[in-house]
C-alpha cells in the first residue's frame, strides 16, 4: 500500500507539472518594440493617404501634404482562425458624416516613416482619390453573440421557412417594439447621463471644444475618471450652422470588432491636452454603463 501511494503521488506531481507547462505555453513573453510594433487600438483611427506615385521607405518632413488624405481606419476584420483579412477604411464625407467604408488588404497599406528623429509615420496606399470614391462599399454585419446575422450557431444559413408575408408582419411588429423601447431608453439615458468630470492629471490642462479642431478630437482616447480606457471618439456630429455638437464614442469591442457607437454631448466630456498637444477625453461613466445605453445609428 505504501508503494502504491508513493507511485500515485509521483504521478500526480508529474501530471501537475505537465499541465502547468501546457498552460504557460498559451502565453507569450512579449516586449513591445516601438520600431516594429503598433497597438491595434492606435492603428484604428489612423489617417490613410493615397498617392499615385509609388512611395517607399521614408518621406521628407511635410511630404504627406502632397498626398490625398482619403479617410481613417475604422475596423479590422479577422477570420475565425485569427488571420487579419481586411482593413476597413472610412472614406469621403465630412467629419465622419456621409462617409462610406471600403475594404483593403493589409498588404496594400505601406508604412512610410518621416525622415529625421520625429518617429512619425504614415499609412499610404497606391491609389488616387477618385478611384477610392468608386471602390465598392463594405457592408458591416454584426457578430455580437458570436455569430453573424445570417447564420445560425452551426454556421448554416438562418431559417428561411417563413412566408414573406409572415416575415414582413413579424419584422414590422419588431420594429415598432424596438422603436418604443429605444425611445424609452433614450429618455432614461439622457436623464441618467452625468455632467462632465473634473479630472486633474499632471502635464494636462482642460481645454474647451471650441479650442480644438476635428482632427484633434477624432480618434482621441476616452477614459473614465479612474483612467480606464473605454474607447475613442469615432465621429463628430454638427449643428446646422456647422458647430461641433456631439461626439460619437466607439466603446468596447476587441481590435475594433464589436464596438458600440454611443452619442454624447460635449457637456458630458472633459477634454484635456498635454504640453505636446496630446488630447485625452474623460467621462464620468464606466464602459459597462456606456455599453448599456442605446446605440447611435448614424
Amino acid at each position: 500500500m505504501k508503494h502504491f501511494m508513493t507511485t500515485t503521488a509521483a504521478a500526480l506531481v508529474l501530471s501537475t507539472a505537465a499541465y502547468a507547462d501546457q498552460t504557460m505555453a498559451t502565453f507569450q513573453d512579449t516586449e513591445f518594440d516601438a520600431e516594429m510594433h503598433i497597438n491595434a487600438s492606435e492603428f484604428i483611427g489612423m489617417r490613410v493617404y493615397a498617392s499615385e506615385a509609388q512611395i517607399e521607405g521614408t518621406v521628407a518632413a511635410g511630404g504627406e501634404t502632397e498626398w490625398d488624405d482619403i479617410g481613417e481606419i475604422n475596423e479590422l476584420v479577422l477570420t475565425r482562425d485569427g488571420t487579419l483579412e481586411s482593413v476597413i477604411v472610412g472614406v469621403g464625407g465630412f467629419l465622419g458624416m456621409g462617409e462610406k467604408d471600403v475594404a483593403m488588404g493589409m498588404d496594400q497599406i505601406k508604412f512610410v516613416s518621416e525622415e529625421g528623429e520625429s518617429g512619425e509615420f504614415f499609412l499610404v496606399v497606391n491609389a488616387n482619390a477618385a478611384g477610392v470614391e468608386e471602390a465598392p462599399e463594405y457592408e458591416r454585419v454584426s457578430t455580437r453573440g458570436g455569430w453573424g446575422d445570417n447564420v445560425d450557431a452551426n454556421g448554416e444559413p438562418a431559417e428561411m421557412n417563413k412566408t414573406d408575408d409572415a416575415a414582413e408582419v413579424e419584422t414590422d411588429a419588431a420594429m415598432e417594439t424596438a422603436d418604443a423601447e429605444t425611445g424609452a431608453e433614450v429618455e432614461k439615458s439622457e436623464a441618467d447621463m452625468a455632467t462632465a468630470p473634473s479630472v486633474e492629471r499632471e502635464g494636462y490642462t482642460t481645454v474647451e471644444v471650441d479650442d480644438l479642431t476635428a482632427d484633434d478630437l477624432t480618434g482621441a482616447r476616452v477614459y473614465s475618471t479612474n483612467d480606464e480606457d473605454i474607447g475613442e471618439i469615432g465621429a463628430l456630429l454638427l449643428t446646422d450652422d456647422g458647430k461641433m455638437d456631439r461626439a460619437v464614442l466607439d466603446v468596447g469591442g476587441f481590435l475594433g470588432i464589436g464596438e458600440k457607437d454611443i452619442a454624447v454631448d460635449f457637456d458630458d466630456l472633459q477634454i484635456v491636452r498635454s504640453d505636446d498637444g496630446a488630447v485625452r477625453v474623460y467621462i464620468d461613466s464606466t464602459q459597462e454603463a456606456l455599453e448599456a445605453k442605446p446605440e447611435y445609428q448614424g
